[in-house]
């Protein structure tokens, strides 16, 4: 009898951020917009790029140094990372893999943050803090995508694990995990007025 049998997965990792700690979420919400409002250099580069909202990645670089509530954080987005890379069964040698960066995203309504990879890195992810009803989904592409010139589309029904694209629809609290070589993007934020806040971070292999 003929088998098939999927191969060359790709692991996507979600979980409830308090499963392994417990963060103040209305102080982490309260110190995205405070940390936004005084980070000139931040916004500055934020209006050269175009980039809609605000994002922190390009200005600050010690965010659990400087702010207790990120330390808190970073500690908790350990031990889900741990978790992610036990299963992903990585030879790590006498490495770890531990914390390159870690940024802030507000992202106002009409804006979106094109697909993009994360390169020199090793494990990417985001946790939610802030998601009015209408904002957008977390769109993961099929890494494979590029190489299926010939091939027909998917039916609408198809199974997931055949979909070029998937839509991950975080809620507040929730942290999302994936190896950083998967393009990802998150499309135009439909909420009516409220911004989408998300705190993104890479992990890399250590020295």
């Amino acid at each position: 009898m003929a088998t098939i049998t999927p191969l060359f997965t790709t692991p996507l990792y979600r979980a409830a951020l308090s499963e392994h700690g417990e963060v103040d979420a209305a102080e982490l919400e309260a110190s995205c917009y405070s940390i936004a409002e005084d980070d000139e250099a931040g916004q500055d580069w934020c209006e050269t790029q175009g980039y809609p909202g605000y994002t922190s990645y390009a200005s600050l670089t010690d965010l659990p140094w400087r702010f207790p509530i990120f330390a808190d954080l970073v500690k908790v987005i350990d031990k889900h990372v741990a978790a992610f890379v036990a299963d992903l069964d990585f030879d790590l040698g006498d490495k770890e893999i531990v914390l390159e960066d870690i940024w802030i995203n507000i992202l106002p309504p009409g804006g979106t943050h094109s697909s993009h990879i994360h390169p020199h890195s090793v494990i990417s992810g985001t946790t939610y803090v802030a998601m009015p009803e209408g904002a957008s989904a977390l769109k993961l592409e099929d890494p494979r995508l590029q190489m299926m010139m010939a091939a027909p589309a998917r039916r609408k029904d198809a199974r997931e694990t055949l979909k070029p694209f998937i839509y991950v629809q975080p809620a507040v609290g929730d942290i999302v995990l994936w190896e950083s070589w998967l393009r990802h993007e998150v499309p135009m934020n439909m909420a009516e007025e409220d911004e989408r806040i998300s705190v993104s971070f890479n992990y890399k292999w250590g020295d």
